[in-house]
């Protein structure tokens, strides 16, 4: 008998959960700990979302089985979304499928696509389920840079060139998570002409879609004529109106990946709880205004965070996009690598941040950082930075 089952021999320790022990145990010893490292909104979803859950939740028929697919209201509703956002035309019923998450809708799609020995072209760094959801299902794994220039493209031809089987599915994250990194619509126009000449599908992940700054909207890339021939595109209600634990994506796309998504879906769940997907329909087809309102306040604690940060020594580049920025340790201190800079922040700073190699290999020398406290907590950071930095002998000036 094997000691160790074959999918989870695959999987290494998740490094970042050794930073999240740490911060667990500081703060159950009574520490403040400023909690930068999870990307988990810290804002409530708005208040007629909430109505809309409590609502349906009374009633006596609503907490029976579900659709897998999703509600056709709220199917509709995601359609209705990327034609006033993207201008895209979505037929509901057969390109729309509601995930539980994004998380889930991914690792979904490649149990129904991948078989064993294929290979899926990823980015490093990247969020873990864009490689990981890939080999639990069996496939393997080439890396491809996350910054979109022109080695992104040479590194697509080599894989092409190179590996044997040839890559059949390619994952894009823009805006990035971790390293919030955006791309224009040029670059998914060419983006789908690669991907239709070298038969490959591509799965977008846009669950940043609404969290862009100073007035540069993200595209998507069914926005190109003909991406559906070879897309499939997932977005997350987390984010946008600050329902992470609830729980609630979209796949959109190629008829296709979403049938088979649907199908695998089928077997797995029945979908998320009726009145969190009635409460989901109210969001998306109610006020806006939170929208709005969510990205001009990660866009100011961004400034906040970037200016307080640079003061006590640490600059820090200004993220374009999402609730993330991806900062390159202070160069005196880059010998220690992301896992050590991120422990010592903890211990003697009492900040968490997420180590950058627990992204990837490339993520190496970077740390991730989550705007996910309010301005004074982020300038109470900076503070307690400043002194670890003095102590290791760095400062403002030297920084």
């Amino acid at each position: 008998m094997e000691d160790e089952f074959y999918r989870i021999k695959r999987l290494p320790p998740y490094v970042i959960a050794e930073v999240n022990a740490m911060r667990h145990a500081a703060r159950q010893a009574g520490k403040d700990i400023i909690d930068l490292g999870m990307g988990n909104p810290d804002l409530p979803p708005p208040a007629h979302v909430i109505d809309k859950l409590v609502e349906v939740a009374q009633k006596p028929d609503a907490h029976g089985y579900s659709q897998s697919k999703g509600i056709p209201g709220l199917r509709r509703a995601q359609a209705k979304y990327y034609a006033n956002r993207f201008g895209v035309e979505i037929d509901p019923e057969r390109e729309v499928v509601v995930t539980m998450g994004s998380k889930e809708g991914l690792a979904s799609l490649a149990t129904a696509i991948t078989a064993p020995g294929d290979v899926v072209l990823a980015p490093n760094p990247s969020y873990p389920i864009h490689t990981f959801g890939f080999i639990i299902a069996g496939a393997t794994i080439r890396s491809v840079p996350t910054t979109p220039d022109e080695n992104y493209w040479r590194s697509l031809d080599k894989a092409m060139a190179f590996t044997v089987p040839r890559p059949s599915i390619l994952v894009v994250n823009y805006p990035s998570n971790p390293t919030a990194e955006t791309v224009d619509l040029a670059f998914y126009e060419r983006l789908v002409a690669w991907a239709k000449e070298n038969k490959v599908w591509v799965l977008s992940d846009l669950a940043y879609s609404e969290l862009y700054f100073d007035g540069n909207p993200t595209r998507s890339i069914l926005e190109v004529p003909g991406a559906k021939d070879i897309a499939i595109e997932f977005t997350s209600m987390s984010k946008t109106y600050s329902m992470a634990g609830w729980r609630m994506g979209f796949a959109v796309g190629n008829q296709k990946l979403i049938a088979a998504m649907t199908r695998v879906k089928s077997y797995l769940d029945y979908g998320a709880f009726t009145p969190i997907q009635a409460a989901a329909c109210a969001a998306l087809n109610g006020p806006q205004d939170i929208v709005e309102k969510n990205r001009q306040l990660y866009q100011k604690r961004r400034d906040v965070m970037v200016e307080a940060f640079g003061r006590a020594g640490w600059d820090i580049p200004a993220p374009k996009a999402s609730m993330f920025a991806w900062a390159p340790l202070p160069p005196a201190l880059r010998e220690m690598g992301s896992l050590e800079f991120s422990k010592q922040l903890l211990t003697h700073a009492d900040v968490a941040v997420a180590p950058g190699v627990g992204y990837g290999e490339d993520g190496e020398g970077f740390v991730r950082i989550a705007m996910v406290e309010n301005e004074q907590r982020l300038r109470q950071a900076a503070r307690n930075i400043r002194r670890y930095l003095t102590s290791k002998g760095v400062n403002a000036s030297a920084a």
